[in-house]
């Protein structure tokens, strides 16, 4: 059963679903087609898009509490989702601007020229179960400002969340066609990328995932947009308060129990540092609760599900094998449920398996390095460049320097990196391409129209 939520916290079977017939996928199409061709204007989508906001805005105990329950997230973590999520429908739904044509100059025969942000036709999102309502709302949001039909595939273990979205969407004043949920298997969303009726294709997932995507995508010339994984550096040549730098550092490996792509997956740490950091960020990964994420206080629930924490687990004993230190954690709690010690390895090479890897769940690695240049190579030696982090609280310069050589979508200096919806999300290398959120989400799947004319 592809659409089965389990809750990873104790292992009890939440809810199965029949995945979609052939005959629904293609009546789901032809929706979304159909709609293309008769979107409501909009004024009306703006305000369908705010009453979906104020939904979440309703609702976001209960929301958070489905996903608390599906995927393992902290309620508090999950209310902070949910309001992020509220944010970015309204933030699109304030900014109608965002689809204004753009003058250009020409001098070219005393014509004028200008530009005008079209809609291209049905979008399919191919979404996670790690942010289950914030990933649909950077796809969904923007193409539905811009007039584009969303047809959403959600992860197989989050349909409880995925159902009370669609139900937003139905009560919020859209049309039958604008925004679609599918249970639809992976052989389903191949056909559907492949179908011509189709413009475009949204997937947020594994490497691999967005490899099959964009295969078919590309035989199809359908455009796609892909955030895939990460192993974000976070950079530390110097700091005034090593504590509260650490337990930033906490934070940002374990938010989400550490199943985020920005998620900072690597520490590289001057030596001069080093070992002072390792010593108080094995004690804070130590002193943090582990339960049930319905429970108040705790900082970390389970991960996602048993194959998850199976294979961070084994990850960090291939690791080890190799000759890497763990220094804390990284090893299955007893008992029922999917949960992991949070954990540190040290000692971790180039030569080692897990260097080059994505480590999806509450284990760091500390890397030493004698100066920028070098912290500059190491934080640039991965298939991945999602995100990025640089502290260095003695030499600001030194901090520039070293984002400005950082291979990563996106930088952040003397922080660790935020989401917002206007600032635009996405990664080069093997993190994907392509952008969502901000501006530049409404011009990924938008038809840029040249039209010049008589001056």
């Amino acid at each position: 059963m592809a659409y089965r939520s389990v809750d990873p916290a104790t292992g009890e079977v939440l809810a199965d679903h029949a995945e979609a017939t052939e005959a629904e996928i293609e009546a789901a199409v032809a929706a979304a087609a159909e709609r293309h061709a008769s979107m409501p204007p909009l004024d009306e989508r703006i305000a369908a898009m705010r009453s979906i906001a104020a939904a979440f805005r309703d609702q976001e105990v209960e929301l958070a509490t489905t996903i608390a329950r599906e995927m393992g997230k902290p309620l508090p973590q999950g209310i902070g989702e949910v309001r992020l999520v509220a944010s970015i429908w309204d933030w699109y739904a304030d900014r109608p601007e965002l689809l204004a044509d753009r003058d250009l100059h020409t001098d070219w025969r005393g014509r004028a020229a200008r530009v005008e942000l079209r809609p291209t036709g049905p979008i399919v999102g191919v979404m996670p179960w790690n942010f289950p309502y914030y990933q649909v709302a950077r796809l969904a949001a923007p193409n539905l400002l811009l007039g584009n039909p969303v047809i959403i595939k959600h992860a197989g273990s989050c349909t409880g969340a995925a159902l009370a979205m669609q139900a937003m969407a139905d009560a919020s004043g859209l049309p039958a066609g604008a925004y679609q949920t599918v249970l639809a298997s992976n052989a389903q969303i191949a056909t559907m990328i492949a179908d011509p009726r189709i413009q475009g294709v949204s997937l947020t997932g594994s490497e691999r995932a967005g490899a099959a995507v964009a295969e078919v995508a590309g035989r199809s010339l359908t455009r796609c947009v892909l955030e895939l994984g990460g192993s974000d550096p976070f950079i530390v040549l110097s700091t005034h308060d090593l504590d509260a730098l650490v337990e930033t550092a906490i934070a940002a490996r374990t938010r989400n129990c550490g199943q985020a792509c920005t998620s900072a997956k690597r520490f590289i740490v001057h030596e001069s540092l080093h070992d002072a950091f390792v010593e108080r960020l094995a004690a804070g990964m130590r002193a943090l609760r582990i339960g049930s994420p319905l429970d108040d206080g705790v900082d970390l629930g389970p991960m996602s599900s048993e194959a998850a924490a199976a294979d961070l687990v084994t990850q960090v004993a291939s690791a080890v094998a190799e000759g890497a230190t763990l220094v804390t954690g990284g090893i299955r709690i007893p008992g029922a449920g999917a949960f992991v010690e949070p954990g540190i390895l040290t000692g971790v090479t180039p030569a080692m398996r897990v260097w080059h890897e994505e480590l999806f769940g509450p284990v760091a690695m500390v890397v030493p390095v004698a100066d920028a240049e070098e912290a500059v190579r190491v934080a640039n030696d991965s298939p991945f460049g999602l995100g990025a982090n640089v502290f260095d609280d003695a030499d600001p310069a030194r901090a520039e320097w070293v984002a400005e050589r950082l291979e990563a979508g996106m930088v952040s200096i003397g922080a660790f990196g935020v989401s917002r919806p206007e600032l635009p999300f996405g990664g080069v290398k093997r993190s994907g391409f392509g952008r969502e959120l901000g501006p530049d989400a409404v011009l990924e799947f938008a038809n840029r129209r040249l039209v010049t004319q008589p001056a």
